[in-house]
């Protein structure tokens, strides 16, 4: 079967076909006006089947066609090979057309394809070349429909873009195009598209979109007799997943919650429960009722309801500026401005009838005020606090069948996340680190304020990078081992007992569980696979500088921090009482501010049981064949389980489903920060910022300037960082904060200035600048950069140099 009329191109026969034929097949079954044409097999892929061509060319009428690829890997939800395989268009005589079928498949191995399937880890040698073959269309005018706006989101907004003849002028951007944004029943009547012909697009993509059920990016021409035809239709594969439906009217108001917690990763389906529930629990605790709902895998608060009420809109934007940091501020405030989210009334009733608001604020009032007059007592009661979470989170031993395991799960899932003698010691060590810069206007700079918040102690996180320093040391006698060797390597030969002592299962005892993106259930912890440590140790054996030793820099940052706060002791008695009381502050937040970290480090043990006890009923489900494996028990939600055990259904093709999606949003690299409704991403639609000269903006975290190289990080746990590179990442969790150690600065996406990322850069001595749009895609490994962390800018310069020293 060389040749296949394209009608009957099904998407059974996607593997003979492709998808571009399979795509346009099941437009012709639609009734849709499509150029008739024929598709070259993949059959014959080792010789061209010239004779069927020619026959099928001659059937066809003969004259001008247009020759297009139509690989097995195209058109596909999440890749859609734009330009990446060739397309002939005018070609004429059989000897041209063979020609250009010959080039079409030649152009599956092509440098832009290849590149194209790396990029979204499609196996080469699954992938097969069919090719189309179509009556060409003399276009008047052509171009590109898309069902959603590709630029915002949304997706109540069509756009179209089109250009005098034919469609290449859009799709290879090799000329002006005339763009239309198609959101209501009128439509202009200008450039080269009438107000007629915008309505027939508007209601061609209406209908695609209903029958294909996602937003198409449509190829279309309108030929010199008026007639509209379909080029090509196929998901847009670009748009961030949207909001789930509701059946309220009005839009909602969608706030990314993940990267307070340094994750923008997607979340799994077992680990999105119980975040969700964390979440909900930390809000209730502070008095504030939000939905938490799942987006694409990442966690978003519906602040619709609090953006309404009279009283709470007047202090969101202002209560985002310790943990949303500002690129939330500035969404905050836009969606505030818009007359959809006009303070009512009835928001502000439904939050505060049961009285929870008030006791929240007495408890708050009197566990602050407790911990600012006696901070060591705080302390003891918060590491007391700690270790009683730690030896409740442990699993009893009469656990033996899965439903046991099960129901302990579910209690300890269902378990308070809050508790007094943390959450307001830690709120009382924040509040003394917000408070002294606006005491003391005038008076000390913010960067001053930052340095007397740097070196602090009593930070859990910081206590386990210095750990891993001190064993690196300690591993001093095993130094090649550890830098000649692969980190997966050296894990597989630790859990083979067959790694030389170097003091990783006394570290692992204390921080293994721990992780990157640790507040995920369904992610490994430390103790289970310590490839990320090694991956550290190896990084602090690199150092070679005795001034760049991670305790000396952190001794720095004390010494410099204590330094400056008796200086502004000395400077604040020109305001004897609001001095005095920042002073004070900035005392007890010393004392109490580096505890930070303590709440969400003791969460993590209840986290880690649970996952133990997870995966052992995964090893029961797969033994049964209700699973593959062990952690595909991640990838389900607790109620499956349940079915899973008590009624053995098999969840396979639902986990499969979802391990694809999940790898599909691992490879994206941006993360709307809020979102409308109608799938708008908000940031699209601020003011345009202006552009510094040359220099990228973001917002100062950490105070200091350095000069380094740029290192680009995604993974930690692959990471390379020699002694000096400067990080640049979308996000950091604690997980990531050991490769602080030997840093010169830091670069991030996301986050606010009390954020992990920047806390731990302030306490090691080391800027950052935080919420710097595309700083990963903007800067590249080995660029030299210098940070600066009192004016928020990086700057390029034009000579990257290894070899320049880093600042201290």
């Amino acid at each position: 079967m060389p040749v296949i009329p394209l009608p009957d191109s099904t998407t059974d026969l996607v593997d003979l076909v492709g998808g571009k034929a399979t795509g346009l097949g099941e437009l012709i079954r639609l009734g849709e006006r499509v150029p008739p044409g024929f598709c070259v097999t993949t059959t014959h892929s080792d010789a061209l089947p010239a004779d069927a061509i020619v026959d099928a060319y001659h059937r066809l009428g003969g004259g001008a066609v247009a020759v297009r690829s139509s690989a097995t890997a195209e058109d596909l939800p999440h890749a859609s090979f734009a330009g990446q395989q060739d397309t002939v268009l005018d070609v004429t005589g059989t000897a041209d057309l063979l020609a250009a079928v010959d080039a079409c498949r030649a152009s599956l191995h092509g440098p832009r394809a290849t590149a194209y399937r790396d990029a979204h880890h499609i196996d080469h040698d699954t992938v097969q070349m069919a090719v189309v073959v179509q009556r060409m269309v003399d276009p008047a005018v052509a171009g590109v429909l898309f069902t959603a706006n590709p630029l915002t989101g949304c997706r109540t907004q069509m756009m179209v873009e089109a250009a005098v003849g034919l469609g290449t002028a859009v799709v290879d951007g090799a000329s002006t195009v005339d763009r239309y944004l198609l959101d209501g029943p009128d439509h202009p009547d200008t450039g080269c598209l009438t107000a007629a012909q915008l309505a027939d697009l508007h209601a061609l993509g209406t209908r695609l979109q209903d029958h294909f059920g996602s937003p198409q990016d449509i190829e279309w021409a309108i030929d010199h007799d008026g007639a509209l035809w379909v080029l090509q239709s196929r998901p847009i594969t670009t748009l961030f997943p949207p909001p789930p439906p509701t059946d309220k009217p009005q839009p909602r108001l969608y706030l990314e919650f993940g990267h307070v917690q340094g994750m923008l990763q997607p979340a799994t389906p077992m680990g999105m429960s119980t975040l969700k529930a964390m979440v909900a629990a930390m809000l209730a605790a502070l008095g504030v009722r939000a939905e938490i709902v799942d987006i694409g895998g990442r966690l978003y608060g519906d602040l619709t309801d609090l953006a309404r009420d009279p009283v709470t809109r007047k202090r969101l934007v202002k209560l985002m500026a310790v943990d949303f940091g500002p690129r939330a501020q500035a969404v905050m405030r836009h969606a505030l401005a818009d007359p959809r989210f006009a303070p009512r009334r009835t928001a502000r009733r439904t939050r505060t009838a049961d009285g929870s608001a008030l006791r929240t604020a007495t408890r708050a009032t009197t566990g602050i005020l407790r911990a600012l007059a006696r901070p060591d007592a705080a302390r003891a009661r918060l590491t007391a606090a700690v270790e009683r979470l730690r030896v409740t989170s442990a699993a009893p031993a009469d656990l033996h069948h899965a439903a046991d395991r099960l129901r302990f799960v579910r209690d300890l899932d269902t378990t308070a996340a809050g508790h007094d003698d943390i959450t307001w010691t830690i709120a009382a060590g924040m509040l003394a680190s917000a408070l002294p810069e606006h005491l003391l206007k005038g008076i000390a700079t913010t960067d001053e304020i930052q340095t007397v918040l740097g070196g602090m102690p009593h930070n859990v996180t910081i206590e386990m990078d210095l750990a891993l320093w001190r064993l690196a040391q300690d591993a001093a006698a095993h130094r090649r081992l550890l830098l000649d060797t692969p980190a997966p390597e050296l894990a597989a030969r630790y859990r083979q007992h067959t790694l030389p002592d170097i003091g990783l299962a006394a570290f692992l005892d204390t921080y293994g569980h721990r992780g990157v993106a640790e507040v995920d259930l369904g992610v490994p912890r430390w103790d289970e696979d310590p490839t990320p440590v090694l991956a550290m140790i190896a990084n602090y054996l690199r150092v070679t500088d005795p001034e760049q030793a991670p305790d000396r820099r952190f001794a720095r940052a004390a010494a410099t921090a204590e330094a400056t706060l008796r200086d502004l002791t000395a400077r604040a008695r020109r305001r004897p009482v609001r001095g005095r009381a920042a002073v004070f502050l900035l005392r007890r937040a010393r004392s109490l501010a580096g505890l930070r970290e303590a709440g969400k480090f003791a969460g993590l043990y209840r986290l880690r049981e649970m996952r133990r006890q997870l995966l052992l009923i995964g090893a029961d489900l797969a033994e049964a064949k209700l699973l593959e494996r062990p952690d595909d028990i991640m990838f389900l939600t607790l109620d499956e389980v349940n079915d899973a055990v008590h009624r053995d259904a098999d969840h396979r093709d639902t986990v499969t489903a979802r391990r694809a999606t999940h790898q599909r949003e691992l490879r994206r690299r941006t993360v709307p920060v809020a979102l409308l409704s109608d799938g708008t991403d908000l940031e699209t639609v601020l003011p345009a910022a202006p552009a510094a000269d040359g220099a990228l903006r973001g917002v100062g975290a950490a105070p200091g300037q350095v000069t380094g190289p740029a290192r680009v990080v995604h993974d930690p746990a692959t990471a390379r960082v020699e002694p000096g590179d400067i990080i640049v990442a979308a996000t950091t969790d604690p997980g990531w904060t050991p490769l602080f150690l030997t840093a010169g600065g830091l670069v991030t996406e996301t986050g606010a200035v009390m954020a992990h990322g920047p806390t731990v850069a302030r306490e090691y001595g080391i800027p950052a600048v935080i919420s710097v749009p595309d700083a990963t895609r903007a800067l590249h490994d080995g660029d030299l950069i210098t940070v600066d962390g009192a004016t928020g800018t990086i700057t390029t310069h034009p000579e990257p140099d290894r070899t320049a020293p880093a600042a201290p």
